[in-house]
């Protein structure tokens, strides 16, 4: 398949291209001129299901990808959900070094970013109480509250086709060997890299591993509008970051070495608990992953809502629930009752 050759690459290109520490990522290759006799084997190759590559280009690092992971995905339609898979055309690029802004910046239901196999990560839905995009109250993936036909990778498709991850990419996890060294699981749009669940106990060296915790807790008291009830996290709005509580900042992340980073960096981290993917960059999002919804994307106009309560996030605080979101696609406008995660 097109990774694997892709990965093949890695190995046999003397030259590739090599990060400010001297250290090159697995899966990656410089750009390299081909010949007239390579590109005539490419065009012998029979088109595969999972095809991702990601070289280094100057300053960037480009990733262009298909969507369809290597791994076989769950069967879709399933009960939970309709839509069947569709293979995308992924042309993203991020920065080989990637700078902090100083300030959280909130994802407002784009992606994420991108596993290593070529899948989005895409961790909010477009489910609202009632179908109430305006109540503000989103329902989470990972909550419990919704059917939402999630296979065994924590993915599902979008109407529109798009395969991506609403938790950790499991699969990804275990083919990176996650809990003996820290997983390389994929790059964020601002190109800090993904890792996670576990991590080195000591992020200043190579020491033994632990599974890292998120600093989110569950609101204590009932909520003030919408569904109303005691906060459980089902919502995206019962969560709020509570600095210190555990090891991540608010939009997950922290410093530390890894092994394709030895001197450091900082990484974001998947946890098993909310916000499972991060809500938040702490860098600037390259522009090519904002134009994977054009100006709305895959369901219509770009969903904007506040980030959990607690959190300072840059930027204008747009109004609750204004358009579908990018995680589960569009519902009609205005409260509609019934069970909004239904089909989705």
């Amino acid at each position: 398949m097109r990774m694997t050759l892709a990965v093949l690459g890695t190995v046999l290109a003397a030259t590739a291209q090599a990060h400010e520490d001297g250290h090159v990522l697995a899966g990656e290759h410089a750009v390299e001129e081909k010949s007239l006799s390579e590109e005539v084997w490419d065009l012998m190759l029979p088109p595969a299901d999972a095809a991702a590559t990601i070289t280094v280009e100057g300053a960037y690092r480009y990733i262009h990808a298909n969507g369809y992971p290597l791994k076989a995905p769950g069967h879709f339609p399933n009960s939970g959900n309709p839509n069947r898979i569709s293979k995308k055309n992924y042309q993203l690029r991020v920065p080989v070094n990637p700078q902090k802004t100083g300030r959280a910046t909130p994802t407002n239901h784009a992606a994420f970013g991108i596993a290593v196999n070529g899948v989005l990560m895409d961790p909010a839905t477009a489910e609202f109480w009632q179908n109430d995009r305006r109540s503000g109250w989103n329902y989470e993936a990972m909550g419990g509250a919704c059917r939402l036909g999630l296979d065994k990778y924590n993915a599902h498709v979008q109407p529109d086709g798009t395969y991506h991850y609403h938790g950790i990419p499991a699969g990804v996890l275990t083919s990176e060997g996650g809990r003996t060294v820290p997983a390389l699981l994929g790059f964020a749009a601002d190109g800090f890299p993904i890792y996670g669940p576990y991590g080195y106990s000591d992020p200043q060296r190579p020491s033994a591993m632990t599974k890292l915790r998120s600093s989110y807790v569950i609101r204590s008291g009932v909520r003030p509008s919408g569904p109303g009830g005691r906060y459980d996290g089902k919502f995206t709005r019962d969560w709020t970051y509570a600095k210190g509580r555990g090891d991540l900042d608010q939009c997950n992340g922290r410093f530390a070495v890894t092994p394709e980073y030895p001197n450091g960096t900082y990484q974001y981290v998947l946890t098993d608990t909310f916000p499972f993917i991060p809500r938040c960059w702490m860098g600037t999002p390259d522009a090519s992953f904002m134009k994977l919804k054009g100006r709305g994307g895959p369901g219509g106009a770009q969903a904007r809502m506040p980030p959990p309560r607690g959190v300072a996030m840059s930027g204008q605080r747009p109004g609750p629930g204004q358009g579908p979101g990018f995680g589960s696609g569009p519902r009609p406008g205005g409260p509609g009752g019934g069970t909004p995660c239904s089909g989705s």
